[in-house]
């Protein structure tokens, strides 16, 4: 689901003419205390709007949820009778570009097919494909006017994606008057789907979640529901503190005008569309771009990206077009697991992908605080995180055995060792080697079967035609993970082979690191 899925009711209001209008109640309130502030406009509002009412859920169609094939075709027709994005841009001020809107079916019948933008001609690399003027990009600046507040808003307890997911929950509510309609249009459209046609992981039902069974993905699909549920909490600060929505809603409380599950689709809607824009002011650098994505295809190995530049926002391509072939653009540095939960896709050549290992030194060791100093002076952490990237896995082993080798060292003599040593910890012993490595072997080789699939059953699923997206796109992230966790576990195999006496048992360590 994306902004739009937010056909709301009209709201109608029996306002008392005898009560003070509310804004004039809140101009005599000091906005150094938001609370306050709230809590005396909050109590203004319940005198004046006496009717006040939610969005209604039968006018809210909602990502994942199935409707009628007939629904569907009605919304198909108006979104072909309309005026299409591109030529109300053109309208608003976007100069001549090299690109045109075409359609990729959708894996769901029931739904439009997704747009895209393509090259309208052959285009060479550095080509200007676009460039968007400023009157046409949301950002902060834009929604809250006043830059100060901005600031004030987006390094306290709220997003900049909530701030724009409640603005456009608004302009959504004016329907065609709003000046953004086509744009939420194309929202509506999209309904928060990546170029795969996959909705982020935030919206998927618990049962679709469990194909991420054995990844910690899963947890952190959770953990982010549960920060986007405290964003909500705090919309309603935010409304009475940004003048500028407050005058232009005054009766529409975010949190009863807009239901939890409304804001988390139009948050995630915003989070698949959103542009990081690089050098420009804190209240422009979340910008929503019509023309950019999801609209553009994303890629790891791409290096073009959008730019602010004056006046606008604009696209270089970095490498030659035909006619008709999609524009992509750089995703920054994000590895799949963020490709998935931000904008619903896995690219299976990232070369930015890469999975998370969590050392910690075991803080019943009676060594503890002397461990402790020794990884601090080789710039390590108690709990450590090893980034285990794509390409790099026998590197990153080498890189954690130091590490693990500290927690094993027990005899008291050796650690005087250790600490007047500089440098990493060496080797100690063969035997102490071999169970610095087991355990590692080990520990992959469980990472390896907590997934419910193998690595060669993921192959053969995916290599099925007729397969739900979601699981599909759920299977790439999967098969990636395992990939990088086998030539983990095949390096450290490896390293074991080559000690100089595998009859050797592995030395005891009742305070092995802990290894998660």
């Amino acid at each position: 689901m994306d902004v739009a899925y937010l056909q709301l009711t009209k709201c109608l209001f029996n306002f008392n003419s005898t009560h003070h209008h509310p804004l004039s109640v809140l101009s005599r309130v000091s906005i150094s205390n938001p609370r306050d502030y709230e809590h005396n406009a909050r109590r203004s509002l319940r005198w004046g709007a006496r009717n006040m009412c939610l969005a209604s859920s039968s006018d809210t169609l909602v990502s994942g949820k199935s409707s009628s094939p007939t629904v569907a075709s009605k919304k198909d027709q108006e979104f072909e009778e309309e005026e299409d994005l591109k030529s109300w841009m053109h309208k608003n001020g976007l100069p001549p570009c090299k690109v045109v809107l075409k359609d990729r079916k959708a894996y769901d019948s029931r739904h439009p097919p997704i747009h895209y933008v393509a090259a309208s001609e052959d285009l060479q690399a550095g080509d200007t494909v676009f460039c968007v003027p400023n009157s046409l990009v949301v950002t902060l600046e834009r929604v809250l006017g006043n830059e100060t507040i901005a600031e004030l808003l987006t390094t306290n307890k709220l997003s900049e994606l909530a701030c724009l997911a409640l603005y456009l929950m608004y302009e959504k509510k004016q329907g065609k008057e709003s000046v953004w309609y086509p744009y939420i249009r194309e929202l509506d459209r999209q309904r928060g789907r990546g170029q795969l046609a996959v909705e982020s992981p935030l919206l998927w039902s618990e049962s679709e979640l469990d194909y991420l069974t054995g990844s910690p993905v899963k947890d952190e699909v959770l953990e982010r529901a549960d920060g986007i549920r405290r964003e909500y909490s705090e919309l309603d600060t935010v409304w009475f503190m940004a003048g500028s929505l407050f005058q232009q809603y005054p009766f529409d409380i975010p949190t009863e005008a807009f239901s939890f599950e409304i804001f988390k689709q139009a948050f995630v809607a915003v989070q698949s569309c959103v542009v990081h824009l690089q050098n420009v002011s804190l209240a422009r650098r979340f910008a929503l771009v019509p023309l950019g994505p999801p609209l553009l295809t994303y890629r790891s190995n791409c290096k073009a990206m959008l730019t602010a530049v004056d006046g606008g926002v604009q696209l270089v391509v970095d490498r030659p077009y035909l006619a008709g072939q999609s524009i992509v653009v750089w995703c920054g540095p994000q590895p799949n697991s963020k490709l998935l939960i931000n904008y619903g896709f896995v690219d299976d050549d990232n070369p930015y992908d890469r999975v998370m290992v969590e050392a910690a030194l075991n803080t019943e060791d009676p060594q503890y605080q002397e461990k402790r100093l020794v990884a601090q002076r080789n710039g390590r952490l108690t709990i450590q995180t090893f980034q285990v990237k794509v390409g790099k896995e026998r590197e990153t082993v080498l890189d954690m055995l130091p590490y693990m080798r500290l927690g094993y060292v027990s005899d008291p003599l050796e650690m005087e060792s250790v600490i007047s040593s500089q440098g990493p910890v060496c080797p100690v012993s063969p035997c102490m080697e071999y169970a610095v490595l087991d355990q590692l072997a080990t520990y992959f080789r469980q990472r390896l079967a907590g997934y419910l699939t193998t690595l060669s059953e993921d192959e053969a699923l995916l290599a099925e035609c007729d397969i739900d997206p979601k699981k599909r796109v759920a299977t790439q992230l999967l098969r990636c993970e395992k990939k990088i966790l086998s030539r983990c576990l095949e390096a450290t195999v490896d390293l074991i082979n080559q000690l100089p006496d595998l009859s050797l048992s592995p030395c005891p360590a009742p305070y092995a690191p802990l290894l998660r």
